[in-house]
């Protein structure tokens, strides 16, 4: 429904209420106001029911309506509409059709016949979901923490010659990100082309005063979904939780890490903080720039077609394959991560590595996993211990009781805040992103992932892992099945909240 539509339902809602129930009105006044109120939410349920969704949710949404008019109606604009999302960004998706008109092509490679039956009939379903090829000729590297990355990035806009493009949800007025902010100011000086996206809500703490110092430097900068106020701003839910950097259309960046301190472990109350990055060079820097391509045209209306964006750089030998797969509100297929997410569970033979700050799966994923373990698939989830809000904490741990159910086995990361997003699959090839395993990302974030194939970085993410375990400790079945009621009643409260997490 469009915003004046649903303002007007409202208030036509509020009042038809207050005249049948209060007091004061005669009786021929309650009758029509009734007869309005019912109208409405009739019609609602109407709309609802033509949506087509799952019965249960469509019957849920219903009683609410019901029997919290007011409330539920407020958060059936808010939340329950959120599926129902295309039109919201319909623009966007059109804008980024018509550049796909001109898509390149990577060069064929002999190493995809090195790959599993398995891994090429994954590669295939990726391709036919986003459109995007598999390259044999990117090399891959996995940064271990913000000690590892940090400097890689700095290095890579050291070096910069011709242009720089950053996208994050999160970058910060702090120490580092002030260091980074520094030298693309720098840089734009000495005539390099920068642009920079930041989303909205997740960089709240990035500063007017470092947005206009870049601006008066030449960096052009721009802000993704900007909060506005009004009734029932949808778009405040989808938010653009991308971490990219492109420097030259050589090197590339992507990963879980944001830019601020605490991704240093300098933040008190998270500590030590594990996470996992990708640098990539060579061919597949053109999907990331792509990707980067279609948010920038969605923010500033410029549609990036220099060909010196999308040049060719091959890196040559047999470095194993890279796909890269960008989701969101405006993709054709609805939820494309989490299709994805299944195919490359449903995929495993031996075993299933998922390290994740936020386990929050829906039922085609939890489905997957508890399928897996019946196969005798050795499947391992980690999470930390301690998260960085009490729903999320609480919403992951919910879930614990079905995964260990099913023999699944449960790891708690202790050392400090986990915040890494991986998935191995048989150690032979992976996924590295900015992609939770929850709701969120899975359906409302606009996310990008790097799918790795029988490269090197996939055998660092293994022994990442397993160096992870060591550091973590395994949940109990019995232990677990007899906690107490205070913590059973904050799971299932935090569960509620597991749509918008």
């Amino acid at each position: 429904m469009k915003r004046s539509r649903q303002f007007i339902l409202f208030i036509l809602l509020v009042i038809s209420l207050y005249l049948t129930v209060f007091p004061g009105y005669s009786s021929l006044v309650k009758v029509i106001a009734f007869i309005v109120y019912l109208t409405i939410l009739f019609s609602i349920s109407y709309v609802l029911m033509l949506e087509n969704r799952s019965p249960y949710k469509t019957l849920l949404w219903i009683y609410a309506l019901f029997f919290f008019p007011i409330v539920g109606y407020i958060f059936y604009i808010y939340s329950g509409q959120l599926e129902v999302k295309g039109h919201l960004f319909r623009n966007k998706r059109e804008q980024a059709a018509e550049m796909l008109e001109n898509k390149f092509s990577f060069k064929p490679s002999p190493h995809w016949n090195n790959l599993t039956e398995t891994q090429q009939s994954f590669s295939q379903l990726i391709e036919k979901f986003s459109r995007n090829q598999i390259s044999f000729h990117t090399s891959s590297k996995i940064l271990k923490n913000g000690d590892e990355a940090f400097p890689a990035i700095k290095e890579a806009i050291g070096q910069a010659k011709d242009y720089i493009h950053l996208e994050y949800y999160t970058f910060k007025s702090d120490q580092i990100g002030q260091e980074i902010i520094d030298m693309l100011c720098d840089k734009a000086k000495d005539g390099i082309e920068i642009r920079f996206i930041y989303d909205a809500v997740g960089s709240l703490s990035l500063s007017t005063k470092s947005i206009r110092q870049m601006k008066d430097a030449g960096i052009e900068v721009h802000c993704f979904l900007p909060v506005k106020l009004g009734f029932i701003n949808q778009k405040l839910n989808f938010r653009n939780h991308r971490k990219i950097i492109i420097v030259d259309g050589e090197v590339g960046f992507v990963g879980g890490l944001n830019v601020g301190d605490e991704y240093l472990g300098r933040n008190p109350r998270f500590g030590f903080w594990r996470d996992t990055h990708l640098v990539l060079k060579g061919e597949a820097i053109k999907t990331l720039q792509t990707t980067f391509s279609f948010d920038w045209a969605f923010v500033s209306g410029e549609t990036l077609l220099n060909p010196k964006y999308l040049a060719t750089k091959y890196i040559d030998g047999d470095q194993g394959g890279v796909q890269i797969v960008s989701s969101g509100p405006d993709s054709t297929i609805q939820g494309i991560m989490g299709d994805i997410y299944y195919a490359l569970l449903t995929s495993a033979k031996k075993s299933i590595l998922i390290a994740t700050p936020y386990f929050v799966p829906n039922k085609a994923i939890r489905t997957a996993l508890s399928m897996a373990a019946s196969k005798g698939i050795d499947v391992k989830i980690l999470v930390p211990e301690i998260n960085d809000g009490f729903l999320t904490q609480y919403a992951t741990r919910s879930y614990f009781s079905e995964m260990l159910y099913h023999d699944i086995e449960v790891y708690m990361y202790k050392k400090g805040f986990l915040h890494e997003k991986v998935i191995i699959i048989d150690e032979q090839f992976a996924s590295v992103g900015t992609a939770n395993l929850d709701l969120r990302s899975l359906h409302l974030n606009f996310e990008v992932n790097a799918f790795l194939f029988d490269t090197e970085s996939v055998k660092d993410l293994v022994q990442h892992y397993k160096e992870d375990l060591s550091d973590s400790i395994k949940v109990d079945k019995t232990s677990y099945k007899n906690r107490g009621l205070v913590l059973r009643t904050k799971e299932s409260f935090a569960r509620l909240f597991s749509p918008v997490l």
